[in-house]
């Protein structure tokens, strides 16, 4: 189904069920009134993860798509930004060092990013997708016994969990360095969004555990309430072609990489918007447990 924003023009099909839409008749390249980034931001809330196809951005013009939702980042708390473009973070898809694990961007830190832009620019010809998980449809698909449970429940969420032995040096290496400083912080399991206020699952592969839980309940419990993030009608799928630029609403979503595309060659940037401290439905925010606030990272953090 398509839809048409009379005020600006653009055009937005729905590509899933319960998330992801198409943008069309908007081009990212030129200057976009502040009426248009208002509806895109719309149309962000309601959709969770939208897709711009073909608009052949560099890196100067994503960052300054990026920049009109809000303060940038940097790259990344740990790991090191494309060569003198502090804002970006190459996603490679070396092996052993790609991200095929449902996460929602550097929830690890105390305040985890607003939305995350990525731009194709090398793609395998086959495979290499990134799926797009709406977390609220998640949570109102909880039992209400269990949604009540999720409502009073914190989970910690670090960068410094049990990963799998590197495959390579390269994958050792990058390791070490996602790990050189160590965060832990405590999140609601249910985070309050603040634009919309719906209510989502905030977990995803840096949850490593529930407060006041031991490992095992930890693992458990973290296992049920993934399962219905991760149900396939809480799912769209992108398909990259050269040139896309995809922007989600990282307080809602979780995404994934499937390791699908063998020794292929697959090059994406991301730039990310600086977020707010999660809270929780009683109001109580997030809290950093080890590490510092990430300030040289987020520099909205509070």
């Amino acid at each position: 189904m398509t839809t048409n924003s009379n005020a600006t023009g653009f055009d937005i099909r729905r590509i899933g069920g319960r998330i992801g839409a198409e943008i069309t008749g908007v081009d990212l390249a030129t200057d976009l009134e502040p009426a248009l980034i208002t509806e895109i931001n719309s149309a962000l809330l309601e959709h969770k993860a939208l897709v711009f196809r073909n608009q052949q951005l560099d890196d100067a013009g994503q960052l300054r798509f990026a920049s009109l939702f809000g303060e940038l980042t940097t790259a990344h708390p740990t790991v090191p930004s494309v060569d003198g473009q502090p804002n970006i973070l190459p996603v490679n898809g070396d092996e052993g060092i790609r991200a095929n694990r449902w996460h929602t961007d550097v929830t690890f830190v105390r305040t985890p990013p607003k939305a995350s832009t990525l731009r194709s620019i090398v793609v395998p010809p086959y495979g290499g997708n990134t799926l797009i998980a709406n977390t609220a449809a998640a949570y109102q698909d909880l039992p209400e016994p269990l949604r009540e449970l999720a409502d009073k429940l914190w989970a910690v969420h670090t960068n410094d969990y049990d990963y799998a032995a590197p495959k390579s040096d390269k994958a050792a290496e990058h390791r070490r360095q996602f790990v050189s400083r160590k965060y832990r912080t405590a999140h609601p399991l249910v985070r309050v969004h603040p634009e919309s206020g719906e209510r989502g699952l905030f977990i995803g592969g840096f949850a490593q555990s529930i407060v006041g839980l031991g490992p095992s309940d930890s693992r458990d419990l973290l296992r049920l309430f993934q399962s219905y993030v991760t149900r396939p009608e809480n799912i769209v799928r992108v398909a990259w072609t050269p040139g896309d630029l995809v922007l989600f609403d990282n307080r809602i979503t979780q995404h994934y990489a499937p390791d699908d595309y063998g020794d292929l060659p697959r090059l994406l940037h991301r730039v990310t918007v600086a977020g707010d401290v999660p809270a929780g439905i009683d109001g109580r925010l997030s809290h950093t447990i080890e590490g510092d606030d990430a300030t040289h990272y987020t520099p909205a953090a509070a």
